[in-house]
């Protein structure tokens, strides 16, 4: 079987969590099946790995309809493929068209849904409906839909209504607990500035409303004097939200505060999570949030909101502590932002008072993410997902 991978991320160039799924989803799957991977940007030197530019003639437009310009290109290069593959609304598209062109069937994972992130308006203006109708679309055809959590189940049963429920599979994201593994250096976190003789506070994340970075900063004026606070923290979605974090961040009354907005390599990144007290996760939006796998299997413990996918990740009290919040707006704001970062603070400064608590929850996390979200598990789930909707 050919399997077309689509994706816009994919390594070097990975963003986000669904760039880590691609990346390792492909790798795995291709023990069981010819993958081709197809994503955008400069051209990739690995084999069965093809990428794509904006056309000539879109360069300038808006972005939402750049990204279509580039899903046509993608389209036409699976002729050949027995099933294709889309991965987030920046390539829904790509398999809806291969779908029609070439009458094979179109898999697509839900990453995100882009009801569920209205902010994106603030960013993409009239190509937030754009995106909206292409992943509406795909959705609305897909022979199969893959939701990466069970709260990703319910968010699209709820966004979809007309999607029927014996469509969409689980098959939750996963972490290479061989990569992904505590690392005794400390060399990358003098070079940045950390001093690993004090605690930590870590996040790793875009700053995105989504991310809920603001709030953790807000939460960050009453954590303990003596810890330091790491932000991993770049790729601004607006000037909007890169100049209120930068306003937040220089108001913070406090020593130890080190924001490296640069994307760093992951051995950096793996480093930097091992050393670390605690990692926050305070998204207000969050599928299912491959990251909190990440400082997991780095044997950190975690503080994560209580939403979307999180809770079945972070299990409460034994390899974390999840933050309740109530969510009423349409942008997934909490209802009461200072409670939210009050309860954000109270969740970090128990960890930061009791570091054997943090200890033994970071080794259970490492334990839950050995045991439960191994790739090549989720590669064969995927192929019998694939194997089903060709038979049919």
């Amino acid at each position: 079987m050919r399997v077309d991978l689509l994706s816009r991320e994919y390594p070097p160039e990975v963003y986000g969590g669904a760039g880590v799924h691609v990346e390792y989803l492909a790798r795995e799957l291709r023990r069981l099946a010819e993958v081709r991977v197809r994503c955008f940007g400069a051209p990739r030197a690995e084999e069965g790995v093809a990428a794509y530019r904006t056309p000539a003639g879109l360069e300038g437009a808006n972005a939402a309809l750049q990204v279509l310009g580039v899903d046509l290109e993608m389209a036409a290069a699976c002729q050949g493929a027995d099933l294709v593959h889309s991965h987030t609304w920046y390539a829904n598209f790509a398999g809806h068209v291969a779908k029609m062109l070439y009458g094979v069937p179109h898999v697509m994972t839900t990453h995100s849904l882009e009801p569920l992130r209205p902010w994106k308006a603030e960013q993409l203006g009239g190509g937030y409906t754009l995106s909206s109708w292409a992943e509406r679309g795909a959705l609305a055809s897909a022979d199969a839909v893959v939701a990466v959590s069970e709260g990703m189940r319910r968010d699209v049963l709820a966004a979809y209504p007309a999607v029927a429920p014996e469509k969409v599979t689980v098959i939750h994201n996963g972490i290479d607990t061989a990569q992904y593994a505590p690392d005794p250096d400390t060399g990358f976190l003098a070079a940045h500035g950390i001093d690993p003789a004090r605690p930590y506070v870590v996040f790793v994340g875009r700053i995105t409303r989504q991310k809920g970075l603001v709030h953790l900063l807000h939460a960050a004026r009453d954590l303990r004097r003596d810890a330091q606070l790491v932000l991993c923290a770049g790729a601004p979605d607006t000037p909007e939200i890169a100049e209120e974090v930068t306003a937040l961040v220089r108001g913070l009354d406090r020593e130890g505060v080190v924001w490296i907005s640069e994307m760093l390599p992951r051995p950096e990144v793996i480093q930097i999570l091992t050393h670390a007290t605690v990692f926050v996760c305070p998204s207000v939006y969050e599928p299912m949030g491959i990251v909190n796998l990440e400082a997991m299997a780095c044997e950190t413990a975690v503080v994560a909101t209580a939403t979307g996918g999180i809770p079945e990740v972070v299990a409460d009290g034994s390899t974390g502590l999840l933050v309740p919040i109530e969510q009423s707006a349409a942008d997934g704001s909490p209802d009461d932002p200072e409670r939210f970062a009050a309860d954000l603070a109270e969740r970090i400064n128990r960890l930061l008072d009791d570091p054997k608590l943090a200890a033994e929850l970071g080794a259970a996390g490492r334990a839950r993410a050995v045991e439960h979200f191994s790739w090549a598990r989720i590669a064969e789930r995927t192929m019998d997902l694939y194997r089903s909707v060709t038979a049919s």
